[in-house]
């Protein structure tokens, strides 16, 4: 995903602009640090304490020129109104928060007011029109069958959340002025590994085969999870 929002950044920005991010839901902090990495000025927000500690521990080895680019600001993602003026960053990034939000309809109406003109919005969802492939190819016939019909799935944490289709994000996205710029797959063939596999040997090229599949249909259809790309007009 992180390549895929690179690829994203570098056709819509010129090279070397320090950009102004918005993380919202930003967890651990992995890929605000990705992006102050590049130079960019990173803003992320986060409701759970515990990822906040765990957030600013990894802050804390970064050297100083990289800390000094992240700010973290605890609260709850539908506020970003309480918190930032509308139009104050650049790229906002909404990654794994959407599945637990039963309507996500205002917090993506507000993370559009938050983008600049011509802006990135980029969401990362659980794919509603895949949700069959995990318990399918698991031979898990009864949940397969049962999860043709829903957008309700049980998460690998034992979480009751839900799953968002891509035709109704398309058109939530044009109806708050971002409307969808690209869209690509998350998690095509490696969405049945165990948790805490081991890293593949050949780790480029099976993080190349991954970003080709995202890419390609009808591959990325069937991913675990949806990248979408909007741009504020």
């Amino acid at each position: 995903m992180g390549r895929q929002l690179d690829e994203q950044i570098a056709g819509r920005f010129p090279v070397g602009q320090r950009l102004r991010v918005l993380d919202v839901g930003m967890g651990q902090g992995t890929q605000a640090l990705r992006l102050a990495r590049a130079g960019h000025q990173v803003t992320g927000v986060e409701q759970d304490p515990k990822m906040i500690a765990t957030a600013r521990e990894a802050l804390a080895g970064e050297p100083e020129g990289i800390r000094e680019r992240v700010r973290i600001v605890q609260g709850d993602g539908r506020d970003t109104g309480v918190h930032f003026l509308p139009g104050s960053f650049d790229v906002v990034l909404c990654h794994g928060v959407l599945m637990y939000i039963e309507d996500p309809d205002p917090l993506l109406a507000g993370l559009a007011r938050m983008l600049a003109p011509a802006g990135l919005l980029s969401l990362l969802v659980r794919n509603g029109d895949a949700l069959a492939m995990r318990p399918g190819l698991g031979g898990d016939w009864p949940g397969a069958l049962t999860a043709f019909d829903t957008t309700a799935y049980r998460n690998r944490l034992g979480l009751d959340v839900r799953a968002d289709r891509l035709a109704d994000l398309t058109a939530t996205l044009a109806g708050i002025g971002a409307p969808l710029h690209a869209w690509y797959g998350v998690r095509v063939f490696t969405d049945t590994a165990a948790d805490g596999a081991t890293t593949p040997p050949d780790v480029e090229t099976f993080l190349t085969v991954e970003e080709r599949a995202g890419k390609t249909d009808p591959y990325r259809s069937v991913a675990a999870l949806l990248h979408l790309c909007g741009v504020r007009g």
